[in-house]
């Protein structure tokens, strides 16, 4: 027979203090739980005397984990999520599919005219009306983390050279290539000083800058940030083609005279390593049949 050491009170005190952490104190965290600070503080001492070490510091130099924290918050989160996919499975056993879908999609994945997660998305609900898509837009290197970490079940986001540590489901290509100003031209017209490269921590930002071709420039979260500085004129970047021929147009960007060309696929991206549910499964398969079907730009973009 399994014998558990946690009973229904530990589950929930450990509940309260994963919610804790992932708020970053306990003052954040009672809006969040809709209870009391003292009860919150409650719940977490209940779990360190349960397990016999510190979790977390509190007091006037503010909220952290201790090591010990650190190690029960992933162990934790994980089991959690285990529990949370036990009535979903048992669900679709007798045919019937629910409970969440946790999707990560990267940043403007919808303005991709080959894109057709919208279609998908709604034919899931067709399908399976009880599944509760939950989507979070993220940048690449928070994808992986997500993935990495079990809080996400499919990331769409491009597949870039060398990597295996996941699985890919190809859906469309993109291109990549840098971007500048039109208007960026000094006196009489003649080129200003050669401007500095928008950073991001991306593949193929680091591909450019290891070429020598351009000096690192001022960070950016995203690709609204990196369109926005191209924007002002000072600075280039690297952006999708069908994103910067979106901006363009207001802004007047265009690909640089001999800017280097990257193309890769977009993805459906999920762990080898953690069990799949019947609902990815689903979902996976209609992300295939949909584009599997002709694309209507008939080109990369």
């Amino acid at each position: 027979m399994i014998r558990l050491d946690f009973d229904e009170r530990d589950l929930r005190s450990l509940r309260v203090f994963c919610n804790v952490a992932e708020a970053g104190g306990f003052a954040a965290a009672e809006k969040l739980l809709h209870m009391s600070k003292a009860s919150i503080s409650r719940h977490v001492r209940e779990v360190e005397e349960r397990l016999g070490v510190r979790l977390c510091e509190r007091g006037p130099a503010g909220f952290r984990l201790t090591p010990e924290g650190e190690v029960a918050l992933k162990l934790a989160t994980g089991a959690l999520r285990s529990l949370e996919r036990i009535r979903p499975e048992i669900d679709a056993v007798h045919g019937v599919l629910s409970g969440p879908l946790a999707l990560g999609v990267v940043e403007h994945a919808l303005s991709h005219p080959d894109c057709k997660l919208p279609q998908a998305i709604a034919m899931l609900k067709r399908r399976a009306p009880m599944v509760q898509p939950r989507i979070e837009v993220m940048t690449f290197p928070e994808l992986n983390q997500a993935l990495r970490e079990q809080r996400v079940d499919v990331a769409i986001r491009g597949r870039y050279p060398g990597e295996d540590e996941f699985d890919f489901l190809p859906l469309f290509s993109e291109s990549h290539r840098i971007y500048g100003s039109v208007r960026r031209e000094g006196k009489e017209g003649r080129p200003a000083r050669e401007p500095s490269l928008v950073y991001r921590p991306h593949p193929y930002v680091d591909a450019v800058l290891a070429a020598g071709g351009y000096v690192r420039g001022p960070d950016a979260g995203g690709l609204e940030a990196i369109a926005l500085l191209v924007a002002t004129g000072d600075y280039v970047g690297l952006l999708p083609t069908h994103y910067a021929q979106l901006i363009g147009k207001r802004y007047a960007l265009r690909a640089r005279r001999g800017s280097p060309s990257f193309q890769h696929t977009i993805c459906a991206v999920t762990d080898p390593g953690r069990p799949s549910t019947h609902r990815s499964d689903l979902f996976l398969s209609i992300l295939r049949e949909f584009h599997a079907r002709p694309s209507k730009s008939g080109a990369s973009a």
